[in-house]
C-alpha cells in the first residue's frame, strides 16, 4: 500500500563534528501541506544570529555575504560554488570573509570551487590554483602550505601565476 506521505523521515541524525543539529528527527509531510522548519544555525556559524530577523537591505556587504554563505551551507552541499564571493567587499571585510570561508570549509568538508580574478585570494584560500587561457586549463599550481598562510608562503607560486595571465607586476604607471 503507498503512502499518502510526501515526506517520511523517521529517526534522522546529522552532525558536525561532535555538535548534532538534527537528533532522531521524525517528519511527516503530507502531499500539499506548506511546513517551515526553523533553527537554520547556519546563520550562527556565520556569526549573525544577532540578525536573524533583519530585512535584507538593511545588511552591509559583509553581512550579504555571509548570509548567502548560511544559504548555501545549510544544505550541506558536496560542492560549494564560490563565484566572486569577495569582490564587492572593502579590504578588511573581504579578509574576515577568508577566514570565514576556510573556517565553514574545515568545519563543513565540501569540495569548493572558487572562481575569481584576485590571485592573492586564490594562493591564500585554495589547494590548488588553475588559470584558464583561452578557455582551457593552461596551468595548474599545488599550494601545500599548511593553514593559514601568509602571501609570502607561495612568492615564487604568486610570480609565476601573474606571468601565466600576462601581468607584469613591476608595470608602472
Amino acid at each position: 500500500m503507498a503512502s499518502s506521505l510526501t515526506v517520511e523521515v523517521r529517526g534522522l541524525t546529522k552532525e558536525f563534528g561532535d555538535r548534532a543539529v538534527l537528533r532522531e528527527l521524525d517528519l511527516d509531510i503530507a502531499p500539499g501541506e506548506f511546513v517551515a522548519l526553523l533553527g537554520l544555525k547556519a546563520l550562527d556559524e556565520v556569526r549573525l544570529a544577532d540578525h536573524a530577523e533583519a530585512w535584507p537591505r538593511t545588511l552591509s556587504g559583509g553581512e550579504a555575504q555571509r548570509v548567502s554563505l548560511a544559504r548555501a551551507l545549510v544544505r550541506e552541499p558536496e560542492l560549494l560554488l564560490l563565484d566572486e564571493p569577495f569582490g564587492a567587499l572593502d579590504a578588511l571585510t573581504r579578509m574576515a570573509m577568508h577566514r570565514l570561508v576556510e573556517t565553514l570549509w574545515q568545519q563543513h568538508k565540501p569540495a569548493v570551487l572558487l572562481v575569481t580574478h584576485d590571485v592573492d585570494e586564490a594562493l591564500l584560500l585554495a589547494d590548488r590554483v588553475l588559470v584558464l587561457d583561452e578557455g582551457r586549463i593552461a596551468s595548474e599550481y599545488i599550494l601545500g602550505h599548511p593553514r593559514p598562510r601568509e602571501l609570502s608562503d607561495h612568492i615564487d607560486v604568486r610570480a609565476q601565476v601573474l606571468r601565466d595571465l600576462g601581468v607584469n607586476e613591476r608595470a608602472t604607471a
